[in-house]
């Protein structure tokens, strides 16, 4: 563990019951939970406000599957970005499954032509598409790309979501723990020293 990662990086969930919030998604009778935990996941695009955590689900996927994951930004990435990952994802000895997860940041950044560029990978499943958006994708992300993704909106964390989150922060060593732990043995050392 890094100490110093910021918290809300070093607490973000490696598996799907880490996961918090998003139960109408992921509850274990819905269709994404069961898809990701089978390992077959196709395209998806991932719509909802700012920290209701797309990109941790996008991390979650990246550890459940058997997949390579890239990550890139639309705001800093490009054309040449994508022609990158598809060249790692065809050489048999960087990726010898032949196949990998591509989340894209902010995809509703990318201009026309970028997104046109993913379309005959996302199309001949070379690459599973992950897309994150704060903004409406029906309107901000190619047609074509959106015909052959699966559109999942995401709500804003409910006060139990934040509670519960808060809740681990303090739990976990990796969180908060950790520093109390510390606090209360250098407590007791003073208090022994008097």
């Amino acid at each position: 563990m890094n100490n110093n990662e910021p918290l809300a990086f070093r607490m973000r969930p490696k598996k799907l019951e880490d996961y918090v919030g998003q139960e109408h998604i992921l509850g274990k009778d819905k269709i994404l939970y069961r898809t990701i935990k089978a390992d077959r996941l196709s395209s998806i695009i991932l719509f909802g406000p700012p920290g209701c955590g797309k990109t941790s689900l996008a991390r979650v996927i990246s550890e459940t599957t058997k997949y390579k994951f890239y990550k890139i930004n639309a705001v800093t990435a490009g054309v040449a970005d994508i022609k990158n990952v598809i060249e790692e994802t065809k050489n048999f000895m960087l990726n010898p499954i032949g196949k990998s997860i591509l989340f894209i940041d902010e995809i509703h950044r990318f201009n026309k032509m970028q997104q046109d560029a993913l379309l005959p990978y996302v199309e001949n499943g070379t690459i599973i598409l992950i897309g994150a958006t704060t903004e409406n994708p029906y309107f901000e992300v190619n047609k074509a790309l959106i015909s052959r993704s699966m559109v999942i909106k995401l709500n804003p964390l409910t006060e139990e979501n934040i509670f519960n989150i808060l809740k681990k922060a303090l739990e976990k060593e990796e969180g908060l723990r950790r520093i109390q732990n510390k606090n209360r043995r250098q407590n007791i050392k003073k208090d022994s020293q008097y």
